[in-house]
């Protein structure tokens, strides 16, 4: 089974685009599949769109009844997305706000097939880019990537910022079985939640792919809901708890299973 993962928050008009692809797109993999959306508490009809497109297909909906921000929605998807599905199944994150394009699904499905247990749409691959988006925002987004790859390594990873990625379904079990409510610690610093569900299931010793991927931002018909303030100091927050030399999830995290760690993990994001 494949499970769509969005969060959603004031996104009517996109969402009015982006399922009807989605269901195209899953229909032609001839394959079960549920679309999950958490509405985070819209003002703007998401919720009665929303039940009118579950009548047209299997999608199911989280209502947060006030917005909660994307920490804590994306937390809830996850965490009933675990308890959804089978350890070989198949987990796809996308933003609701149509700068995903499905059509990259499958190519996620199939880097996953090949034994990948997280596998991210990048911009930063041959094939890769962004368009619609402005020379200044790409610069930013440029550097906070390298920002990233540099103190937080993984083999084989450019694109650390994009939520677009498929996972394999038992390893997000196994991160929500360990982690429990920690699994998203820094939920009131919006997008960093994103790097830090990253960084864990490195942590766990994941194996990571990319598949090159194009951002629409030319089809985005809101306004970034991304308080840039507060995803630094998210980030800078968990700089610290990743390498805090008392405890830090680093740390912590190598002395816990010192002699029981799978020796073919241990070498695949060094």
């Amino acid at each position: 089974m494949i499970l769509i993962l969005l969060p959603a928050y004031n996104e009517a008009r996109a969402l009015l685009a982006l399922l009807p692809k989605i269901k195209r797109t899953l229909e032609s993999l001839d394959t079960a599949y549920t679309v999950v959306v958490c509405n985070d508490g819209s003002r703007d009809g998401t919720k009665p769109l929303l039940e009118m497109f579950a009548a047209q297909m299997p999608l199911h909906v989280l209502d947060h009844k006030i917005n909660r921000g994307l920490g804590e929605t994306i937390r809830d998807l996850f965490e009933y997305a675990a308890d959804l599905s089978g350890p070989n199944d198949v987990i796809v994150r996308m933003d609701a706000d149509d700068t995903h394009d499905p059509d990259v699904i499958p190519s996620l499905i199939a880097k996953l097939d090949q034994g990948f247990d997280v596998v991210t749409a990048s911009r930063f691959l041959p094939g890769g880019g962004q368009q619609g988006v402005s020379p200044g925002r790409a610069f930013i987004s440029y550097g906070a990537n390298r920002f990233m790859k540099l103190f937080f390594p993984i083999k084989a990873v450019n694109e650390y910022s994009c939520g677009f990625r498929g996972y394999r379904a038992g390893i997000i079990k196994q991160a929500i079985d360990l982690y429990g409510n920690s699994f998203i610690q820094l939920k009131d610093f919006g997008f960093a939640g994103t790097l830090e569900k990253f960084v864990k299931l490195q942590l766990l010793g994941a194996r990571f792919g990319e598949v090159p991927f194009v951002l629409r931002y030319d089809q985005k018909v809101g306004a970034s809901k991304m308080v840039a303030g507060k995803t630094i100091l998210g980030y800078l927050i968990m700089l610290l708890g990743y390498y805090w030399p008392w405890g830090g999830w680093k740390r912590s995290r190598r002395n816990s299973q010192p002699e029981n760690r799978n020796p073919q993990h241990a070498t695949r994001n060094t």
